[in-house]
């Protein structure tokens, strides 16, 4: 089949990976190179990085806008199958969607979590599974009807990072069946519950901090559900830490939320007389590392509370 493939993110390589081993890509649509770093340097998106590696035949486009009417045309003109869309960043128009057979790579098990930030909600909420689904595309945002999706488990030590990959992976075979039905004629659209639709808001920098007065599960949840981006940081002396990894400890605690209990083992005590262990954090302009390496040759005194507030 020819495929014409939507997208800029990371998330969807492994699918056009996929594709591009049994298919024919048509075409690829991306968002075109944005500075990026602290030298702004214009860049292009992963899959414009990837396709320029992996299909040079394929034409790639970059328009700042999509749907315009001479940019629409010119996608429209395309001879393909199929379209994927997948993490894509602009909304395709009905113009530019009429008559097309277009499908989006969703990363929730839908109706929950529709929005931009559907697995690091997934975290937020404690919920122990998710997955992906594949969808038509609607005019309200992942509305469409769906067409296949497959589940995965949230394990309590997996990170957003971590859960975005697997997903990731998971998705590719999933548009392969989907791809597959439609050559077949097999197709089996099945309407979203309305009734149990939750939403995914976009997440912000504003968001990269914890409430150490709640309960340990739901700063385990925060933190991980917040990591690799925004991130959670925390005052730590005179330091500003973001915490990376973490887990509920053992045992109950009568010292106030962000006590550091045990400083050797990263111990603090949070809400409800609950207990989180630091295991993995980075130091402002540092790396990443256990919490073991972080506390050797730094002065943190039981009882040092640690913080981390909203910012106004």
């Amino acid at each position: 089949m020819n495929i014409l493939y939507f997208g800029s993110g990371a998330f969807g390589l492994p699918t056009l990976e996929s594709i591009a081993r049994e298919h024919t890509i048509a075409a690829i649509v991306t968002q075109p190179a944005r500075p990026a770093g602290r030298r702004r340097t214009m860049t292009p998106t992963p899959v414009a990085a990837w396709a320029h590696e992996h299909t040079p035949d394929a034409p790639v486009l970059t328009p700042e806008r999509v749907n315009e009417p001479g940019v629409a045309d010119t996608i429209r003109s395309i001879h393909a199958d199929a379209w994927v869309v997948i993490a894509y960043g602009q909304k395709l128009g009905r113009a530019l969607l009429a008559d097309r057979f277009a499908v989006n790579l969703h990363a929730s098990l839908l109706p929950r979590w529709r929005g931009a930030a559907p697995i690091n909600h997934a975290i937020l909420a404690g919920d122990t599974q998710t997955g992906v689904s594949v969808i038509t595309l609607a005019d309200r945002m992942d509305a469409g009807d769906v067409l296949a999706q497959a589940r995965v488990g949230i394990e309590p030590s997996m990170t957003a990072g971590e859960l975005h990959d697997r997903l990731a992976t998971l998705g590719a075979p999933v548009i392969g069946r989907t791809l597959e039905d439609l050559a077949r004629g097999s197709l089996n659209p099945a309407p979203q519950d309305e009734s149990l639709v939750t939403l995914a808001p976009k997440l912000s920098r504003a968001d990269s901090w914890v409430d150490i007065r709640r309960c340990a599960e739901a700063c385990r949840r925060r933190v991980h559900g917040l990591t690799p981006w925004p991130g959670v940081s925390v005052q730590i002396g005179d330091e500003r830490v973001r915490l990376l990894r973490v887990e509920q400890a053992p045992a109950e605690s009568d010292q106030p939320p962000g006590t550091l209990i045990e400083p050797t083992r990263g111990v603090v005590a949070c809400g409800g007389g609950t207990r989180l262990r630091l295991l993995e954090v980075q130091p402002a302009g540092g790396r990443a590392m256990a919490w073991a390496d972080f506390a050797r040759g730094r002065t943190m005194p039981q009882g040092l509370i640690i913080r981390s507030e909203a910012p106004c």
